[in-house]
């Protein structure tokens, strides 16, 4: 197919790779560059008073090199409009106290990220938001408690953080339109080339665009991408007036990251599958979390609904001679030598990192603590060899 600028927001106009790197970012009218510029400045001559040019006025409100990120979020995804923000978190912030009110009820995984946990379980239950926690792959227990509870929000996750479990977004976006509920998916594990949500029957999209969007550990962003254009109206008032937004050099770095997501994904996705493959063999590992897995019990879900099945793979470790499994998972984190400690995915190094203890030490104690022997990767693009001796070693 042909690329259409004037048709840049519409993936029909083009293949996913093309859009990454054209849409919202044609050359600059000016001077002809081919890349987006930083426009690092915070204000913008007004042509009279109340009168911007091209609805420029003040950077906290809009920036060219945030608006060319966001139109290609949207063109990615297949959305309405997108929004950019200074970090994922910031966007969960502002798209929950865009939509919900004290008194609503949002329903979140029962395995959610520790950092959404947190939000809802520290931050929106003081301002009267409560959430409700739901194992989404059991689609009765989400039924019972959308009836009981009729939330505002159905919050999801596939794959989630850090168990990978895979949730049916077609039967989960149905559900939640019958309960008059409107469906968030944070599509970060995924991103917009292997799933797109909001094809599938989502309203929203999530991303933590510091992951595998930006794609090389250098940048902190967020952004969500709306189906209804109805919500943006709303949604850019509170962008604007809260002013979590990403900076324009954060943006461009983002930018600059996404024009290689295709190839970077099917990296990453390749050699994800080596890894969990053979750690599916080992002796000292007692499950492989891996949605690519016939074994997975989410496989045909994330096959029906994914291009691949990602690039993060989790494991449980039998316990040693002396030694718990939780033990056994820390000493694995901290004998590797390739695969850095560190907390974060979606980057081109791989990263090793022990939930219970770092990502999702917010929520021990809750019904959303994850098992202690747990090991979370984030598989990147090096020699799947190397990697496969670093843990060989590691695991001993």
């Amino acid at each position: 197919m042909t690329y259409n600028p004037d048709n840049s927001a519409n993936p029909a106009a083009a293949g996913f790779e093309t859009l990454a790197i054209h849409a919202g970012q044609e050359p600059d009218p000016v001077t002809g560059a081919v890349v987006t510029p930083v426009y690092l400045t915070s204000t913008y001559k007004q042509d009279g008073i109340g009168g911007t040019r091209g609805g420029y006025e003040y950077s906290r409100t809009a920036n060219p090199t945030r608006t060319a990120l966001e139109t290609c979020l949207a063109a990615l995804e297949n959305g309405a409009r997108a929004f950019a923000f200074a970090s994922g978190m910031a966007a969960e912030d502002c798209l929950v106290r865009t939509l919900c009110r004290p008194g609503d009820r949002v329903l979140i995984p029962g395995d959610a990220y520790g950092g959404t946990f947190r939000l809802f379980d520290k931050v929106m239950t003081a301002w009267g938001v409560r959430h409700v926690p739901v194992r989404q792959t059991d689609l009765a227990a989400v039924a019972r408690l959308a009836a009981e509870q009729r939330p505002r929000l159905i919050w999801a996750e596939t794959p989630t953080n850090p168990l990978l479990s895979i949730v049916d977004i077609r039967a989960l976006a149905a559900l939640a339109h019958e309960h008059g509920a409107l469906l968030v998916v944070d599509n970060t594990f995924a991103s917009p080339y292997l799933q797109r949500p909001l094809d599938l029957g989502a309203d929203i999209v999530l991303h933590s665009t510091t992951k595998y969007l930006g794609g090389h550990s250098d940048v902190v962003g967020g952004a969500i991408v709306i189906k209804d254009p109805g919500h943006a109206d709303d949604l850019a008032f509170l962008q604007n007036a809260t002013g979590g937004v990403a900076g324009p050099f954060d943006a461009w770095l983002t930018l600059r990251g996404v024009k290689t997501l295709a190839a970077r994904m099917d990296r990453h996705c390749a050699n994800a599958a080596r890894v969990a493959r053979a750690l599916l063999d080992h002796p000292a590992v007692t499950s492989v979390l891996y949605p690519g897995l016939p074994g997975h019990p989410g496989h045909d879900i994330a096959k029906s609904q994914m291009r691949d099945f990602g690039g993060m793979v989790s494991f449980r470790l039998a316990p040693g001679p002396g030694k718990t499994g939780a033990e056994k998972a820390a000493e694995v984190c901290a004998r590797t030598a390739l695969f850095t400690l560190g907390e974060s995915l979606g980057g081109v190094e791989s990263l090793i990192e022990h939930p219970a203890r770092m990502t999702h030490a917010s929520a021990a104690g809750s019904p959303l603590e994850v098992p202690p022997d747990l090991v979370r990767l984030s598989v990147g693009i090096e020699d799947p060899a190397d990697l496969l001796a670093d843990l060989a070693q590691a695991l001993g």
